[in-house]
Order: structure tokens, then C-alpha cells, then sequence
């Protein structure tokens, strides 16, 4: 399963404004939230949950929330998407891969994930 999405990180940015930490911590973990460099980087991390609920074939909510879908990075920086137990076991997930880019005012997320 595929699943995509693209974010405006003025979105991002916008809401960062407003609501500071309390703005990732709607979705993100603390520890994800210290991978955060910027309303780019959390766009795209926005973008990395969204396409992975894509990817499932739920979207964001009871079956999969955003918090079911943890980042993380390699030791070359590369991100990395688990999950939890509940989702990787109701969706038998057996493997997966996540592409985060930004173009300009935009970042866009792909996930990519295996089912057993």
C-alpha cells in the first residue's frame, strides 16, 4: 500500500505561531518533537502521518491515530516510520519506508508499506 500527502508549510508555520510547542505536541510525541528543526521539518512530519493513514486506507482517527504512527531517524538521518502495537497488529504490517521532501513553500510525504 501507498499512500502521499502535501503540506503549505506556511500551515505549519502559521500554527507554530499560535499555538508554539503546544502546536506539535498535537502530534508528535516529545521525543519526536526534538526532531523538529523548523515549520518545515514539522510540515513534513505532518505530511509523513497523514500519507502513512493513507497508506493503511483509514486516514487520521480511531483506527490510526496520529500518535499510532511514530518518526524517527537512522544513524545517516534518514526518517523512519513504527508503529504501534495495536496498529502494526490490525494491519499486520510486516515492513515499511518513508520519503519526506520540500519543495519551496511545500512539503510532501510518501509512504510505502508491506503487509504480511
Amino acid at each position: 500500500m501507498i499512500g502521499i500527502d502535501l503540506v503549505k508549510t506556511d500551515r505549519m508555520k502559521n500554527m507554530m505561531e499560535k499555538f508554539g510547542e503546544k502546536a506539535l505536541l498535537r502530534f508528535l510525541s516529545p521525543k519526536e518533537s526534538l526532531l523538529v528543526k523548523n515549520h518545515k521539518t514539522a510540515a513534513g512530519f505532518w505530511a509523513a502521518k497523514e500519507a502513512c493513514s493513507k497508506a493503511l486506507g483509514v486516514g487520521i482517527g480511531s483506527e490510526c491515530g496520529f500518535f499510532d504512527i511514530v518518526i524517527s531517524k537512522t544513524q545517516k538521518g534518514a526518517p523512519q516510520i513504527t508503529f504501534s502495537e495495536k496498529v502494526q497488529k490490525n494491519f499486520n504490517i510486516k515492513d515499511s519506508s518513508l520519503s519526506i521532501t520540500h519543495d519551496g513553500d511545500y512539503a510532501i510525504a510518501v509512504v510505502a508499506i508491506e503487509r504480511f
